[in-house]
């Protein structure tokens, strides 16, 4: 990758868990580069959505590289998950036209609940499914998947944990990570968050801040949702012998199924 920049810069590893991913250095100047990111990477730079995109360059053997400005900047917090700027650009995301189109260019359906549950159901082991709490889940997901039919479909990141949020020295929020978008209903994106950060009690602020209000149908739409992720996390980290993570969320489906 060297060759690229050249021989004055220096590229190091950025970590993370597909290690696709570098940081470039010369004096004072900073790049993240990025190995075969999606096309949808220009559309969120153009919106403002992630970091700028600098440039994107084909290398002789196929894979793509893409440099973006460096973010000075930090994670969001998990309380400022709570606040306006994350329910604006939340909402500025779900309502954007130019990413929907690009996902639809780039051969993405809506995603339906009827898929969701499919997949579940494709996904989960026989030792997952023994858990009583799996089988509470997968019982509640089946009885309600004909009442969560939502018309709007849009653009949904699918991880929005907080660790994907990162705000600028200049109060600059990005949502970063686009690894795995979905159309789908805007639930999907507004369950985790809420399910996750924000307490019960302030749900209908932060939704009004997002620009909906909360009625009965998001909200079984949402907790339809949540519950579905949820169980995915379970066997995800039953898969990576992670079994204090998959504890944790076992608890947390619980905790939603109440």
């Amino acid at each position: 990758m060297e060759h690229l920049l050249g021989h004055e810069w220096e590229i190091v590893p950025a970590g993370g868990a597909t290690g696709e991913a570098f940081i470039a250095l010369n004096d004072e100047q900073k790049l993240f580069l990025k190995r075969n990111s999606s096309p949808f990477l220009a559309v969120l730079s153009a919106e403002g959505i992630v970091p700028k995109l600098v440039w994107t360059k084909r290398m002789e053997n196929g894979d793509v590289i893409t440099a973006q400005h460096w973010l000075n900047g930090r994670e969001l917090s998990q309380r400022e998950m709570n606040g306006a700027q994350v329910a604006k650009l939340l909402r500025k995301i779900h309502q954007s036209k130019p990413l929907l189109n690009m996902l639809e260019r780039l051969g993405k359906f809506p995603l339906m609940p009827e898929n969701i549950l499919d997949h579940l159901e494709k996904t989960i082991d026989q030792e997952t499914r023994s858990l009583s709490t799996i089988q509470m889940a997968l019982e509640f997901l089946h009885r309600n998947v004909s009442e969560i039919d939502c018309d709007e479909k849009v653009v949904c990141h699918c991880d929005v944990n907080h660790n994907n949020w990162l705000i600028s020295n200049t109060d600059e929020l990005y949502l970063i990570d686009w690894d795995g978008p979905m159309i789908a209903d805007p639930a999907i994106d507004l369950g985790m968050l809420l399910y996750s950060y924000v307490p019960k009690e302030d749900w209908q602020p932060w939704l009004k801040r997002y620009g909906v209000n909360l009625d009965d149908h998001l909200e079984q739409r949402m907790k339809w949702h949540m519950i579905s992720q949820t169980i995915l996390s379970i066997q995800w980290h039953k898969t990576k012998n992670r079994f204090q993570e998959m504890n944790e969320w076992i608890q947390n489906l619980g905790s939603i199924l109440k």
